[in-house]
């Protein structure tokens, strides 16, 4: 009778594809509802900008909960909790479904936040050792694709579904995916444990996720109507003493749940400052424009998704040529001067009207996506450019649990930036026009244009043994 590992082995290439599923699940589901939040807002009863709570409870829940993946690989095994997290995420999408009003729903996605956070890194584990190393780079290819294919199809599948049934159905869809993974995570996946007894950092996993709970909710609840001032204030002070008490605790515990060592690479320490706020204001895009399309220009949510789309067709157009784009100038200045033009995009948005031509709407959105996907290319390699080896983990969490912190921020920053908006032009929540989006888009460009400033803190030969760069010699 063949033993697990057999199976594992020969199952290998299945585990790939279960695993690139997977994925896709858990990116679809962070782009896919952008085109029917209007249509959920009215579900809800609630201000079309109020759904960034929906995104927001999400993207956090994944930043909160990906640093403790592998300690909970570790310590009840692969299969495990590569299986819970499926059955989770499945069953949280079924209740996303059937809620009935705001909260409910973004209870409901923090649950499947739980499931999606314990999927992505737990699954790559499971190809890591389930892959030869011959084939290894063929099997990360695979698992990397659903990751740019599920924010190209999501906004137009979202909204062909928002337009032509129900809203609800985004989330059923989960749930044949959800049940196939299960069956077949059982039937091939080893459940492996390389180290049961190493300690879980409580404290360290309960004052990060304080102060990211607290912090991002208060911006959540600044881009409202209805703000309470003093609660907001109460949460900044109780997320900024949080903050402060988190990073002592992590720089002086033994096994902390998120290293912050290689911070002290500054090709990494750049990354992540100016890095995140580039991603902030890219984030709150994707946001933004299925709103302004729909309610600012009129549109149905399949024509939103539809238009949408130009986004990221330039974003995957770019990665054509951004290896010979990188290895012509190196990091530096194709950071710096793309980044500039990423916030000008960002900015040609504000000038976008209801009677803007639909080809020069596509031609700004696929603009603004090649720069968006030469930026975050740039910056995901120039991350571990310089990490040595034994702070790659470390530094390969830390950076996960940020780029999901700055999406949630991103989508945060332009539901406030969309308030500002309408208190510029004396709007309420009933009476928003194209013209607060514009105000919208402006603010983020701004935050998008002051990360650039950390880049100049670079040195002009940063990271060229990865890009490949070399200075002509004189």
């Amino acid at each position: 009778m063949p033993s697990a590992s057999d199976r594992e082995n020969k199952g290998s290439p299945l585990i790939v594809m279960l695993v690139a599923a997977t994925f896709f699940m858990e990116n679809l589901d962070g782009t896919i509802i952008a085109t029917a939040l209007p249509q959920m807002a009215r579900s809800f009863g609630v201000h079309p900008a109020d759904m960034s709570l929906g995104i927001t409870a999400y993207l956090l829940t994944l930043a909160v909960f990906i640093p403790i993946s592998g300690w909970a690989a570790d310590r009840f095994g692969l299969r495990t909790v590569f299986a819970s997290a499926i059955a989770v995420f499945t069953a949280a999408s079924v209740l996303c479904a059937t809620t009935s009003t705001l909260h409910a729903f973004a209870a409901a996605r923090v649950l499947q936040g739980i499931g999606g956070a314990m999927m992505v890194p737990v699954g790559r584990l499971a190809v890591l050792r389930a892959t030869p190393k011959e084939g290894l780079m063929r099997a990360i290819a695979i698992i990397t694709w659903p990751g740019l294919v599920a924010p190209v199809i999501g906004p137009p599948l979202g909204g062909f579904i928002t337009t032509y049934s129900s809203w609800r159905w985004i989330f059923y869809l989960n749930v044949p995916l959800g049940l196939i993974g299960l069956l077949l995570t059982l039937r091939y996946i080893g459940n492996a444990r390389e180290d049961a007894t190493r300690r879980f950092d409580l404290a360290g996993f309960a004052l990060c996720g304080t102060a990211c709970t607290t912090l991002l909710y208060a911006m959540e609840l600044i881009g409202r109507s209805d703000v309470d001032w003093r609660f907001v204030g109460v949460l900044v002070a109780v997320g900024v003493v949080a903050g402060i008490a988190s990073y002592r605790h992590l720089r002086r515990a033994a096994q902390p749940v998120v290293d912050l060592s290689a911070l002290k690479v500054k090709t990494f320490a750049v990354a992540m400052g100016g890095g995140s706020l580039f991603r902030i204001a890219i984030s709150a895009a994707p946001f933004l424009l299925p709103l302004m399309f729909q309610v600012g220009f009129g549109m149905n949510a399949f024509e939103s998704g539809l238009l949408t789309l130009a986004v990221f067709a330039g974003n995957l157009s770019m990665k054509l040529v951004t290896t010979p784009v990188m290895r012509m100038f190196g990091f530096r200045p194709v950071l710096i001067v793309n980044g500039v033009l990423a916030a000008l995009s960002l900015a040609a948005m504000s000038l976008l009207t209801p009677s803007t031509p639909t080809l020069v709407i596509v031609a700004v959105l696929f603009a603004s996506g090649l720069s968006r996907s030469l930026q975050f290319t740039a910056l995901n390699t120039l991350s571990f450019a310089d990490v040595p080896k034994t702070q790659m983990s470390g530094a390969s969490a830390l950076s996960s649990t940020l780029f999901q912190m700055t999406m949630g921020i991103g989508v945060a920053a332009g539901a406030i930036a969309l308030r500002i908006g309408e208190w510029v032009h004396g709007h309420d929540a009933h009476s928003i026009g194209p013209e607060d989006f514009g105000v919208a888009f402006l603010i983020v460009a701004l935050i998008g244009l002051v990360g650039v400033a950390d880049l100049f803190g670079l040195a002009k030969d940063a990271g060229a043994v990865v890009s490949g760069h070399r200075k002509p010699k004189a």
